[in-house]
């Protein structure tokens, strides 16, 4: 197989024009304003963004004057802090870097596939379509790290994926089923597109998924009944989302229409921009996994529990790029990533299963 050449890499940032066509580019100045977030002070902010503290200083200065407000407050007992107006710039930015990142990274792929056809022998490449998600995400990082391991992404909902699969347009589909009453509607959904003879399992983890709420929950928010609240304002997942899916499932055992929800229709295609909506004030709640709540400093309040698998052909299992990424999956590094993840448990990862072994009962109601 020949070795991969390179990695593509594409990366968003903001650039703003004042009135009088200057350009202001924010890349640095967020770094530098994220820093100092973590680090409460300029010095040590400036060190680890490997600027100097003149050249820090001069930047912020220069922004202020663009924006025309404070970035900064200053204090001797409490050293250096963000004001508000700086916080909001933050979380503006980090709502925009999960909007994107399943885009961009979908593009990357894409480029190296369009790259690699330049050369005389192509790559036998493994084409992976799943939704975005932590553990995919490590993977991916595992994955490209691993040499002679090409592994094409594709960011999909579950359903995309699996017909992908289905129709022999991708090589891996990865899909979440949830543990307990609503596994056979999940697996109603997804069934279609899996055969008990062709198809083999690979299961990644458990999840935890719930509501993500302010520090202290100033809403009070206890459940899904809370989302009937005309004071409570709610974000979703994008259309046909498996999270969005265990909404109306949630909603549904409530007997709740989803139209009754104030803001089931705002929408973000990231778990992680959905719990960035929250922190930023631009929401209550929404629904998502543990691990966006715990990176965006919120509460959470658990709800469910989904399993996370990858489908693939029982065939492909014997092939030496699928055996190298289960060489990956099963290596001890990112079985440490897992562990070290909030909100998943990984017992169990890399076992291959049958639909039988995996959904038992519900198996034989749907594919006897």
């Amino acid at each position: 197989m020949t070795k991969q050449k390179f990695k593509a890499r594409l990366r968003s940032e903001w650039i703003l024009e004042n009135a009088d066509g200057v350009e202001l580019l924010m890349g640095d100045v967020l770094r530098l304003l994220g820093a100092i977030e973590r680090l409460g002070h300029l010095a040590g902010a400036s060190k680890e963004c490997q600027f100097s503290y003149r050249h820090a200083w001069g930047l912020l200065r220069n922004a202020e004057q663009q924006f025309d407000a404070a970035l900064l407050e200053t204090s001797r007992r409490k050293g250096t802090k963000l004001t508000e107006f700086a916080q909001r710039l933050l979380w503006a930015n980090r709502r925009l870097d999960a909007r994107l990142t399943p885009t961009l990274e979908s593009m990357a792929s894409e480029l190296e596939e369009e790259l690699g056809r330049l050369y005389a022998q192509p790559l036998d490449r493994l084409r992976f379509q799943a939704s975005h998600g932590f553990a995919i995400e490590g993977l991916m990082r595992f994955a490209n790290e691993h040499e002679g391991l090409p592994l094409e992404l594709r960011y999909r909902t579950a359903i995309e994926a699996l017909a992908s699969l289905e129709r022999g347009d991708c090589d891996l589909a990865g899909f979440q089923v949830p543990v307990g009453e609503f596994e056979v509607a999940a697996m109603r959904r997804y069934g279609q597109w899996l055969s008990p003879a062709r198809h083999r399992l690979i299961f990644l983890s458990t999840r935890r998924t719930g509501l993500f709420v302010e520090q202290g929950n100033p809403k009070n928010i206890t459940g899904m009944a809370d989302l009937l609240r005309p004071d409570v304002r709610f974000v979703n997942r994008q259309m046909g989302s498996s999270t969005r899916f265990l909404a109306t499932l949630l909603l549904g055992q409530l007997g709740v229409n989803t139209n009754a929800v104030l803001g089931f229709e705002t929408t973000e295609l990231t778990h992680m921009a959905v719990a960035a909506h929250v922190a930023s004030g631009m929401a209550d709640t929404g629904l998502g996994v543990e691990t966006a709540a715990s990176r965006c400093g919120l509460e959470f309040i658990p709800l469910a529990q989904e399993r996370y698998f990858i489908a693939v052909e029982q065939e492909a299992l014997d092939k030496a790029p699928m055996q190298q990424l289960m060489n990956v999956i099963g290596g001890s590094a990112y079985s440490q990533f897992m562990q070290d993840l909030v909100g998943y448990d990984p017992r169990g990862l890399g076992q291959i299963m049958t639909l039988e072994q995996a959904f038992g009962q519900a198996a034989d109601m749907l594919w006897r």
